[in-house]
């Protein structure tokens, strides 16, 4: 099975920037993908941005020009650099991970989800 860590998600003020990080962790074979989702109060998850293990990137249209999102393959880890932060980016960010794993003698892909971390944009 396959966990995710996240970090980075503080308080900031509007105007003001934020790194996130998630890593993998588990029986992984392989990563297809990692991306950040957020979920505000009252709102449906949406998604934030995307990447793949070749380096394709998908961004909501909302955060185009104020995010970059990142990956190291290697440690298995994921970022997402936002800048120009506004009040309506305050959510949870969920870490997604699409991974082949192994478990018990099967192989398969499935999506997995971190706990979340709060950003708050507020003065």
């Amino acid at each position: 099975q396959v966990q995710l860590v996240e970090s980075g998600g503080d308080l900031v003020q509007p105007g003001g920037s934020l790194r996130l990080s998630c890593t993998a962790s588990g029986s992984i074979l392989s990563i297809n993908s990692m991306g950040w989702y957020r979920q505000a109060p009252g709102k449906q998850r949406e998604l934030v941005a995307t990447i793949t293990s070749g380096g394709m990137t998908n961004y909501a249209e909302s955060m185009k020009g104020r995010c970059t999102i990142s990956r190291d393959n290697a440690k298995k880890t994921v970022y997402l650099q936002m800048s120009s932060l506004k009040p309506e980016d305050t959510a949870v960010y969920y870490c997604n991970c699409n991974a082949e794993v192994v478990h018990r003698g099967m192989y398969y892909a499935d999506d997995y989800w971190g706990q979340g971390t709060p950003v708050t944009v507020s003065s």
